[in-house]
């Protein structure tokens, strides 16, 4: 007896031992990286796509990776001394094959030129065959560069150029709008999503020449030093074969809204598709085909994108003048904004059978400027909120008629139960104006709070939002799901459907997906009401609206347009109903569908909906005066830098990184240097 214990005992330890030793031969590889946004950052989704990707390709190779930000050349010097393994991205530089091996190239940036508009530049000037010839004739021009930052060699050598050297992109932005520089010189992207972070009032007077002058590809740069470098070098590269195969690579780089354009067939149309990856927006996507079978000409290239990348691409692409898209999914924020600017292409002589007059009077107001449309809704909104019935039975809970933000604490707090995966409340924390700020900017309204005076100085560190960010604090870390600060308004919409929130406060355009059995597991348990109210006797009752647009960059306007005219037609919605069912069809727009007997009979929400859309009135001013109303947005092109910046706070707070009074502090700072910076007012 004794011997068999003993030979059991010998056994465990022989596994543990084993286990133990595998644990540590498992492949590991530490690398050094720098902020290079967008393709590789800290507060990135997924740390970006540069970080995906090399993470992704060491572990079809069986490594575990660890990837560090450091300083540019903090990171360098670590990697060359061989205290870890390499660093990346970098471009091959082939005086430096002495200390780094450098990996197979993969997706990089575009190097170029970004000039004020105004600036008229010889066509002769880039028409020349060789680069030497095409820098010789830039010589008397000024051009601002990042220290420290990757170009060309072939550019930094070129001793002939005027080249001004500061600290980063926003410096030389600052410093070619006063014209101390001609040109700027760096990455489309980067220099596009600093200008729409910190200086959206740049946006439209500055352009991208149209071919950059430099692609440069990426690589992973490995220490020499170390003795495993070439086997890391080789098994990165076969990892990253694997990825270019089986389609993960072009994947990735779609998901952090970074594309490469796909061959076309001779005698085709290419229209480019920006669109957010909603249900109803999917839906179109796969109708499409049947479009494309009665259009052969018209090749679609769609880039589905979540909401916050979706806007970043759109509005950067904007910013420089990239002209990347025919067709843009747009709100109703963006519309009558871009529109005045001149950024978007009116729509006009629509087909009679059309039938404009069929859609929702507001929801057409909403997408006009000057009484001319600029947009074609593809559904529309208001707010509203969902609960579980059952649970609410259950406690012996009442929902009122009107309920306040005080009620949904009490009912959240009795109904969550974490230990059941059954939460109290499901709300937005993902950062972005569009997602956490969606929330609280709707408890701000209700406490009588608003984002600036008539003065245009903002409001943010007032009694009003102090409130409201204690609700939603309140409401999202003690009664919400683990990690709600990544949780947007499809990941709250799946949690709901799926039993494990008892109660939402949301869209209205969520109701097609909650009442159908074939998607939601709790379709039979729903109540829903009003969205709860604060201090305001009318409540948070706002009006959005997807729609589709036409940039005024595009070259095939008037087969955007064709397009657009039949994913918003009547005819869209009738084959959405025949293919996926009424309670799938795109809410809001039109009148006729809302007298349609099946889509009543089918759902049960519909006059509750449609009057909470009719009755729901944006805020989408322009003018110094007109600050009141029922929306979570400002149109003004400042909005969307401030809103995304303080989304970014509010997650510091849940996460408790931050506290709620600093974080209103920073957010007034960064409000009110925006604010002056555009010229919207000046301290007296």
């Amino acid at each position: 007896m004794i011997l068999k214990q003993q030979t059991r005992l010998f056994l465990v330890i022989s596994l543990l031992i084993g286990t133990y030793k595998q644990a540590i031969a498992k492949k590991q590889v530490t690398l050094a990286t720098a902020e290079h946004e967008p393709y590789i950052g800290a507060k990135l989704p997924n740390k970006g796509y540069v970080h995906e990707l090399v993470t992704t390709a060491f572990q079809r190779v069986g490594y575990t990776v660890n990837i560090q930000f450091y300083p540019l050349a903090r990171a360098q010097f670590l990697a060359k001394q061989g205290l870890i393994d390499g660093y990346l991205p970098t471009h091959f530089d082939k005086s430096q094959q002495h200390n780094l091996l450098f990996s197979a190239p993969f997706p990089g940036d575009s190097i170029g030129f970004l000039k004020k508009k105004s600036l008229t530049i010889p066509s002769s000037t880039f028409s020349t065959e060789t680069l030497n010839t095409q820098l010789n004739s830039l010589k008397n021009y000024r051009f601002g560069l990042v220290r420290g930052a990757n170009t060309s060699p072939r550019f930094d050598s070129a001793t002939t150029l005027n080249k001004q050297y500061v600290n980063n992109h926003l410096q030389n932005l600052d410093k070619l709008i006063i014209d101390r520089i001609d040109f700027v010189v760096g990455d489309k992207y980067t220099l596009a999503d600093t200008m729409v972070a910190l200086r959206p009032h740049l946006i439209g007077q500055l352009e991208f020449l149209p071919s950059p002058l430099f692609s440069n590809t990426f690589h992973v740069a490995f220490s020499n030093k170390n003795k495993s470098s070439l086997k890391l070098r080789n098994d990165f590269n076969l990892g990253l074969a694997m990825l270019l195969h089986d389609g993960t690579l072009d994947n990735i780089l779609e998901k952090h809204g970074l594309f490469s354009d796909k061959p076309i067939t001779n005698n085709t149309i290419k229209l480019t598709i920006g669109t957010v990856n909603n249900k109803d927006m999917l839906i179109m996507q796969a109708l499409s085909k049947q479009y494309q079978q009665s259009h052969p000409h018209i090749d679609l290239q769609w880039r589905v994108l979540s909401e916050n990348t979706l806007r970043k691409r759109l509005l950067s692409d904007l910013a420089i003048a990239d002209g990347q898209f025919d067709i843009m999914t747009i709100g109703s924020y963006e519309t009558s904004l871009w529109a005045k600017k001149g950024w978007l292409t009116a729509i006009e002589n629509l087909p009679s059978e059309y039938k404009t007059y069929d859609l929702l009077a507001n929801v057409r107001q909403l997408l006009s400027y000057q009484q001319q449309l600029y947009a074609l809704p593809f559904y529309a909104e208001s707010s509203m909120m969902y609960y579980r019935k059952d649970l609410f039975s259950q406690h012996n809970l009442i929902m009122p008629a009107q309920p306040s933000y005080n009620d949904v604490i009490k009912f959240a707090a009795v109904i969550h139960n974490p230990e059941q995966e059954v939460y109290g409340i499901c709300i937005r924390g993902k950062p972005g104006w569009g997602e956490n700020i969606v929330a609280l900017s709707a408890m701000v309204y209700t406490q009588t709070g608003r984002w600036f005076d008539q003065a245009w100085r903002p409001l943010i560190n007032s009694p009003a939002w102090k409130k409201a960010l204690a609700t939603y604090i309140k409401l999202i870390r003690q009664y919400g799901p683990p990690a709600a600060h990544l949780n947007g308004f499809n990941e709250n919409l799946a949690l709901f459907s799926q039993g494990h929130c008892g109660i939402w406060i949301d869209a209205t355009v969520a109701t097609g997906v909650l009442f159908d059995p074939k998607q939601s597991a709790v379709f039979d348990r729903i109540a829903y009401t009003y969205a709860p109210v604060g201090e305001t006797a009318t409540g948070s009752h706002w009006l959005w609206s997807w729609a589709l647009a036409i940039p005024d960059s595009s070259k095939h306007k008037r087969e955007a347009q064709a397009f657009i005219t039949w994913a918003t037609s009547r005819l869209y919605i009738d084959k959405v109903a025949d293919h996926k069912g009424w309670l799938a069809v795109p809410p809001g727009t039109r009148v006729s569908t809302y007298k349609n007997d099946d889509y009543l009979q089918q759902a049960p929400f519909v006059p509750f909906v449609l009057k909470n859309i009719q009755d729901g009135r944006p805020l989408a001013t322009t003018s110094r005066t007109t600050l009141t109303g029922e929306q979570e947005y400002v149109s003004i092109p400042e909005f969307h830098a401030i809103g995304d910046y303080i989304g970014a706070l509010l997650v510091e707070v849940v996460q408790g990184r931050m506290t709620q009074k600093q974080a209103l502090q920073k957010a007034q700072i960064f409000a009110e240097k925006i604010m002056k910076k555009s010229g919207y007012y000046k301290e007296k």
